[in-house]
């Protein structure tokens, strides 16, 4: 094996071993209260600092020998980032979902971080290389001391899809204010299932009209609990949702993504329905959302996205259920 190869593995598995460790403390807390203060992993200092840190230490044991290419400070960050997230993964300290949110922004800021060791760190200068390399491992502390002092924020979001239904109010509305056990094969392919959002079940209503409450249930346990506060028959279904936290396993969601924990709540659901001239119904789906980080520019883009193509499966089953029906009723006509 060649001096430069021997380099480059030493580079990621320094990179690796880093962030991995890193990470176990955050999980264990072996002992030092001020671990808790210092660093989580729904914070701009895991997030961003850390990868970053680990494209700088990866990159650097190889500028020590030499200016390395820019395709090496771009992506050999990345064999690092990605052999510490699928440790991660196998051991269980992060799911399926952390770690597909988490890879884009991490190997982005561990190019940064390989790009900036790959300006700074010089052979001639060993004693600057190290010192840097010691500064940009504690940085991430540094920063989640600093972060730790400053109260998440609450951004409250909308999302909003609607289809097209051949149907009349009536029956669409009989397919919203319950909605019959869905079998699996009535759901279109959606990449939200494909990173282990469980896929909805059923919805159940206790009695028609303001006050009733529907339980909305989804794979793995998961209960949403609806309070209508909007009903408009044949136009307007609307209700507030409080997660059945109790009730969510821990196996099914990742407690970073849990519905109802500290960090991402669904809080309104409203159905709206606006018949057209041509004797099509418009079903509109809105839905509010609570995000709560450090960083809710980057996870609001994935928690859009999910309640999007969660809300574009439900769709999909009501208008498929509302036009099979009247062919259904007239089969059945003696």
């Amino acid at each position: 094996m060649s001096k430069q190869a021997k380099l480059y593995i030493t580079g990621i598995a320094l990179g690796a071993v880093y962030g991995l460790a890193v990470r176990g403390l955050i999980q264990f807390k072996p002992g030092f209260q001020w671990s808790l203060s210092l660093l989580w992993v729904m914070s701009i200092a895991f997030i961003i600092v850390l990868p970053f840190s680990m494209g700088y230490l990866t990159v650097a044991i190889r500028a020590r020998e030499g200016a390395p290419s820019y395709g090496v400070r771009i992506f050999l960050p990345w064999a690092a980032v990605l052999m510490a997230l699928l440790g991660c993964e196998l051991v269980g300290w992060e799911g399926s979902i952390c770690i597909i949110m988490i890879a884009p922004i991490a190997l982005l800021f561990g190019s940064i971080g390989g790009l900036l060791a790959g300006a700074m760190v010089r052979p001639l200068q060993p004693r600057i290389a190290t010192a840097s390399m010691v500064i940009v491992a504690i940085l991430p502390f540094l920063v989640g001391s600093a972060e730790h002092r400053l109260a998440p924020t609450h951004d409250i979001r909308s999302v909003e899809s609607d289809v097209d239904i051949h149907a009349s109010p009536e029956i669409v509305w009989t397919n919203i204010e319950r909605v019959r056990r869905i079998d699996a094969s009535e759901l279109p392919r959606a990449w939200n299932r494909s990173v282990g959002f469980p896929r909805p079940i059923e919805a159940t209503l206790s009695h028609e009209g303001v006050g009733g409450v529907r339980h909305a249930t989804f794979a793995g346990n998961v209960l949403f609990i609806e309070t209508i506060d909007e009903w408009q028959p044949q136009q307007r279904l609307g209700f507030s949702i409080r997660a059945d936290t109790n009730s969510i396993p821990p196996t099914t969601l990742d407690e970073h993504v849990t519905v109802g924990g500290p960090y991402f709540d669904v809080l309104h659901g409203e159905y709206i329905l606006e018949p057209e001239n041509t004797g099509l119904v418009r079903l509109r789906l809105i839905s509010r959302h609570q995000v709560s980080t450090d960083f809710n520019w980057y996870a609001r883009l994935w928690t859009d996205a999910v309640m999007r193509d969660v809300q574009r499966s439900i769709l999909y089953v009501i208008k498929n259920r509302c036009e099979s029906e009247p062919s259904q009723i007239a089969q059945s006509r003696p």
